[in-house]
């Protein structure tokens, strides 16, 4: 399952992970993120040990999503040794999301 990440537990979960992480930046209102939510949790588990897979709700964290500049939903963030190393706006199939993953392994 996918973790939660919070404005709280951004750092240490994100930055400070030995390992490639996923964010999924979503909101309850938005179609799209309905659409990528249920990819991102298949990714968590099929990815399981290899890599954090996280998703942020942009409503309840707004720290995070202004930090890096987060316009559009559903975001997707990846992240290397703390930084930012591909992205992807918009809903898409979890093969590309999979692929961009994989790159950073």
């Amino acid at each position: 399952m996918a973790l939660e990440i919070t404005d709280s537990n951004f750092e240490e979960v994100v930055l400070k992970s030995d390992k490639p992480v996923l964010v999924d930046f979503w909101a309850e209102w938005c179609g799209p993120c309905r659409m990528v939510g249920p990819i991102v949790e298949e990714l968590a588990n099929d990815y399981g040990d290899k890599a954090v897979i996280g998703k942020v709700n942009v409503d309840e964290n707004p720290e995070i999503s202004v930090r890096f500049g987060i316009r559009n939903i559903p975001a997707l963030l990846f992240f290397k040794n703390g930084e930012i190393v591909d992205k992807q706006i918009g809903a898409v199939p979890k093969s590309v999301l999979a692929e961009k993953l994989d790159k950073q392994m």
